[in-house]
């Protein structure tokens, strides 16, 4: 059976004024799939993320909820349907953990509705998943780098969204909480049929949980397919040019990726 197609780009052409960054790119998540976006700096992650979440228009080029442009969906719903999570999450306010985190089910609320007990339980189980229930009443400004990320996250996840836009959603976090996070997204995959587009730098991480990637270098697209098919050395070689091993995770069999230069001599 084919899956939905939940979100599609195609000939993306897009950047900032006068600075020109992705080149025609298309590329495809479906319900239920994990996408990771990977390239070095520069290449133009972070703006197809943006692209994708309508805060950048794209000067040529289509995006299409599932089926629908997205300049034909009304902003509410796309807010109901989409959530995204920037690399950096800055709160003016003293907001509580709990209170970031029921923001996101501001799209679901009308006007001058308060949160009812049934969003209230869905907040509370956002913070369960990311392991913030004992953070719930601290300020986000006292938390750190990791903790924020993972807040705002929950805040994600508490949108209920169809399509999870996620902007390096491991920066700043720990062994544990990395390995928790892609659980907790590859869970909501499996149970909820969301599609997720995650930006990454970490290519393990990356053939460890996806199920698709896209390679990109200079704001084009290099290589889109399986982990297998994407990251090969002659991809890797061309793009980071360095020589890399590209290997088997003998516990895992998922594909791993290493430098292949001879550690310098340490006296």
């Amino acid at each position: 059976m084919t899956a939905t197609v939940a979100m599609c780009a195609s000939a993306i052409r897009a950047g900032y004024p006068g600075v020109p960054v992705l080149h025609g790119v298309s590329v495809e998540v479906a319900a239920g799939e994990m996408l990771a976006i990977v390239g070095p700096n520069g290449a133009g992650k972070s703006t197809l993320l943006k692209v994708l979440g309508g805060s950048i228009k794209a000067e040529a080029g289509t995006v299409e909820l599932f089926g629908r442009p997205l300049d034909s969906i009304e902003r509410r719903e796309f807010a109901r349907t989409v959530a995204s999570v920037g690399q950096e999450n800055a709160v003016a306010f003293r907001f509580t953990v709990l209170e970031i985190v029921l923001m996101g089910r501001a799209p679901h609320l009308g006007a001058f509705r308060f949160e009812s007990p049934h969003d209230l339980a869905i907040a509370s189980a956002a913070l369960e998943r990311f392991d913030l229930r004992d953070l719930a009443a601290r300020h986000v400004q006292e938390l750190s780098g990791g903790e924020r990320k993972r807040v705002f996250l929950a805040r994600a996840l508490a949108q209920e969204p169809k399509v999870a836009l996620l902007d390096e959603p491991t920066a700043f976090l720990d062994l544990k909480h990395v390995a928790d996070i892609f659980a907790r997204f590859r869970e909501l995959c499996a149970e909820r049929g969301m599609a997720v587009v995650a930006t990454l730098h970490d290519l393990n991480a990356a053939a460890l949980y996806a199920d698709r990637m896209l390679l990109l270098a200079d704001g084009a697209a290099v290589a889109y397919g399986t982990p297998a098919e994407v990251l090969t050395v002659e991809n890797l070689r061309r793009v980071y040019e360095t020589e890399v091993y590209v290997g088997r995770n003998p516990s895992t069999g998922a594909l791993i990726v290493l430098p292949a230069a001879l550690p310098i001599a340490r006296a």
